[in-house]
């Protein structure tokens, strides 16, 4: 089965840059599809400099619904927007005052790649912080999903108006032109050698299984998730990884996914064997799209009975049907669960400027404009036009958006 590669440079535009991202990706544009992926053959999307935090995740999306295994470069730096306090990938357009509009929300990958199924998506990150992220990182971590495998670096600013190199991803890149393709961990690791060789090692949070080349410091995998540090990296600095604040709904850190995904998968309706996330994926790969809605609203109904209508058990699988709706072409029935979710969760005493209220609202008023029935549009945008007047998320004029095309819809008939 092909592979999907996704190349991703971004950074700031003027004195905000900390890295010059962009640079790394000649160097891997000139490795060979089949081997970014480690496949036969493989499809591979470029981005650089993006300007629009819905462009990358337009293609985000897109990487994530192909079949095969996904691979992810990320060259570029961290951010924090100033108000929740999340970390963001930062874009052309990004300023400090300006992330939570113009930069890429980190955890956006987590929530683009929970479907997919588990081992089937690496990331390779080389990442630079400002002082700020980079202090917040150092308590943290940096989460990618369960059931991804992440390697890479984050390193602190370079020094007062020095652009930092993406040598990290220029050095995997390096490896990979020189024949043979190893697995994403010796490819971390070789990496890691070469960059220690410059002296780099030293000045950076490093992930990945194994003791750091040349140091004797360990990243070593996080507690309860094997080798690889799949579903997340853990910063190899003295002080362990602080615990993330659980907000009153019960669920993760802010802007986390449910509880679901990144701890202890769900029981089946059958038993604990095997992954409903696995079946649900294999069923929509396979067009069955009737059989992954059964199956995810059994669970659903299990969580409903279980934990209660406001859980984030429960959350997550209307939100997977959600996705699934969307999957199978039902754009309307999508939007409806959006919408519903994105009520439950403010319903939960959730605040209408939390990620995942944000999300939902987001999600419902996407797909609200992709409903071709013009009565059933209709018929949707009052209530999505009150959600939104509560929930007016990161993107400027989305409220008068969904005004404007209402009114279009009124109008015509």
């Amino acid at each position: 089965m092909p592979g999907t590669v996704l190349l991703l440079a971004a950074s700031p535009v003027g004195k905000g840059c900390l890295v010059d991202a962009a640079s790394v990706l000649p160097v891997l544009a000139a490795v060979p599809p089949a081997v970014l992926a480690g496949t036969d053959t493989a499809n591979v999307v470029e981005l650089a400099d993006p300007l629009e935090p819905q462009a990358v995740l337009t293609r985000l999306r897109a990487a994530a619904a192909a079949p095969g295994p996904l691979t992810v470069f990320v060259a570029g730096q961290l951010q924090l927007d100033r108000k929740q306090r999340l970390p963001h990938l930062a874009l052309a357009r990004t300023t400090p005052s300006t992330v939570r509009y113009t930069g890429f929300p980190w955890h956006w990958f987590r929530e683009e790649l929970r479907l997919r199924a588990p081992g089937t998506t690496t990331l390779l990150l080389d990442l630079h912080a400002d002082a700020e992220t980079w202090g917040w990182l150092r308590g943290r971590g940096l989460e990618c999903g369960a059931g991804v495998a992440a390697y890479g670096r984050v390193a602190p600013p370079a020094g007062r108006r020095k652009v930092a190199a993406p040598t990290y991803m220029k050095a995997i890149a390096t490896v990979l032109r020189s024949g043979g393709r190893p697995g994403p961990e010796q490819l971390h690791q070789t990496a890691l050698a070469r960059i220690a060789g410059e002296g780099e090692v030293g000045d950076l949070v490093l992930w990945g299984a194994g003791p750091v080349p040349g140091t004797g410091a360990g990243a070593g995998p996080v507690p309860g998730t094997g080798a690889g540090v799949p579903g997340g990296f853990a910063p190899a600095a003295p002080a362990a990884p602080a615990a993330p604040s659980v907000p009153a709904s019960g669920g993760g850190a802010p802007g986390s996914p449910p509880p679901a995904l990144d701890g202890p998968r769900p029981r089946t309706p059958d038993g604990p064997a095997g992954d409903p996330h696995a079946a649900i994926t294999a069923a929509v790969q396979a067009g069955d799209h009737s059989a992954a809605d059964a199956l995810a609203a059994r669970l659903e109904h299990g969580a409903l009975v279980a934990h209660g209508a406001g859980s984030e058990e429960a959350l997550h699988w209307s939100e997977v049907r959600a996705d699934l709706a969307m999957f199978a072409g039902d754009a309307e029935r999508s939007c409806r669960t959006w919408m519903a979710v994105a009520e439950a969760r403010l319903a939960a005493g959730q605040p209408a400027d939390a990620a995942p209220v944000e999300a939902a609202v987001d999600r419902a008023h996407h797909q609200w404009g992709r409903v071709t029935d013009r009565n059933r549009a209709r018929d949707l945008g009052p209530a999505l036009a009150e959600l939104r007047g509560r929930v007016p998320g990161r993107r400027q004029g989305a409220l008068d958006h969904v005004r404007e095309q209402l009114r279009q819809l009124q109008t015509q008939g």
